[in-house]
C-alpha cells in the first residue's frame, strides 16, 4: 500500500501514476499538476527565495534577521509513557534561542518522570539543545536547510 502524494489519503489498490509518483484519483493528479505549473522551479528562483527569506524579517517576531532554519529538541513523559521530538523553527537567532531555552526547561521538567525512556533521554535531549544553541547557522548565506525549504515551498528543484 502507498499513500496519495498530493493528499496523503492510503492506496489500497489502484491509483493514477505519474513517473514515480501515485495518485488516488484524477483530482489529485489535477490539482499536483495545477501546484507544479504555477510554482517557479529553476534552482535561480529557489536560491533568490532563499536569501530573501535569510535577509527578510523574523516571521515569528518581525525583527530583524539573518533568518534561517533552528531546532528545538524537547521530552516529556508520565510514568512508563515517554515522549520526545523536534521542532524545527524558521526564525532569527533570538526567537531560536527563546525556543531552545523553553526546550531545555520543558525536558528538564517533564521528562524524567517517564521509565525507562524518560531518564535516558532527557539529558539527550537537553545536551541536544545546548549543541545547537552554541553551533547556530551561518549568518552570512542560508543554509541548506533552508534552501530546501523554499525548494519544497515553491515546489521546484535546485
Amino acid at each position: 500500500m502507498a499513500n496519495c502524494a498530493s493528499c496523503g489519503k492510503m492506496i489500497e489498490s489502484g491509483g493514477i501514476r505519474l513517473g514515480d509518483r501515485l495518485f488516488c484519483d484524477g483530482t489529485c493528479l489535477d490539482k499536483a499538476r495545477m501546484v507544479e505549473g504555477a510554482m517557479p522551479t529553476s534552482g535561480r528562483g529557489v536560491a533568490n527565495s532563499a536569501r530573501q527569506i535569510h535577509s527578510g524579517p523574523c516571521p515569528i517576531c518581525q525583527g530583524p534577521g539573518p533568518v534561517d532554519v533552528h531546532d528545538t529538541y524537547w521530552v516529556w513523559s508520565a510514568v512508563v509513557f515517554t515522549r520526545w521530538g523536534t521542532r524545527q523553527q524558521v526564525s532569527c537567532r533570538r526567537c531560536a534561542l527563546k525556543s531552545q531555552v523553553g526546550g531545555i526547561a520543558q525536558s528538564a521538567v517533564l521528562g524524567w518522570w517517564g521509565f525507562p525512556w524518560g531518564l535516558v533521554l532527557t539529558p539527550v535531549q537537553i545536551v541536544r539543545n545546548v549543541i545547537a544553541i552554541f553551533t547556530p547557522p551561518r549568518p552570512d548565506e542560508p543554509s541548506a536547510r533552508l534552501r530546501a525549504i523554499a525548494r519544497d515551498h515553491q515546489g521546484g528543484e535546485e
